[in-house]
């Protein structure tokens, strides 16, 4: 039995268009500083005049932005990049290939990049909770009551996070949880299919 043959290199172009696509996507998703037009077309299509190294990084960008502002399935992807390859001034196989390929690799980063971007608010990292009883107050009849205590974690990520530490008694507790419920409710009200 033969072994099976090893599959054939990548055609020489996919190679600048994988670097390419990497390069477009850090400066635009991860917001990856010194990556310039002028770096890329030096170090990937030297050959290229600037007019036309231009149009093509307009062309893979135009591209890469719609395939993740829709963040695409593969399925949705093929049919993408079919539709590309048949429009006239669209895209050859090879780049449709190179670029399936660079989207199956990079979609979960590219996606988390971009929800982390358009937050403009604290996300709640973290939470604990426990009951403690009080043991010494000022007054007799406060003693032994439980105490529900709740620390929150807020922050955004790669930022220094903020603690927050609430304490109810129980008249608030049941508070809070009517509200919850009131909350729940109206949730329900407006999400229910007539």
């Amino acid at each position: 039995m033969a072994a099976p043959e090893p599959p054939p290199p990548p055609p020489e172009g996919c190679r600048p268009l994988s670097a390419l696509l990497s390069g477009i996507a850090q400066a635009a998703f991860h917001g990856t500083a010194g990556i310039t037009e002028e770096l890329l077309r030096a170090q990937l299509y030297p050959d290229a005049t600037p007019d036309e190294f231009r149009a093509l990084r307009a062309k893979m960008g135009g591209l890469l932005q719609s395939i993740a502002s829709a963040d695409m399935d593969l399925n949705q992807l093929e049919a993408f990049l079919t539709a590309q390859t048949k429009k006239q001034g669209g895209i050859t196989s090879d780049q449709a290939a190179v670029i399936a390929k660079f989207w199956k690799n990079h979609r979960t980063q590219i996606h988390e990049s971009l929800i982390n971007q358009s937050r403009w608010d604290n996300i709640l990292k973290n939470m604990n909770w426990r009951v403690d009883l009080k043991a010494q107050l000022r007054h007799v009849d406060q003693i032994n009551t439980p105490v529900a205590i709740v620390e929150m974690e807020l922050g955004k990520n790669g930022q220094e996070s903020e603690f927050l530490c609430l304490e109810f008694d129980e008249a608030k507790v049941s508070q809070m949880l009517k509200k919850l419920s009131e909350i729940e409710e109206s949730m329900t009200l407006l999400t229910q299919t007539t």
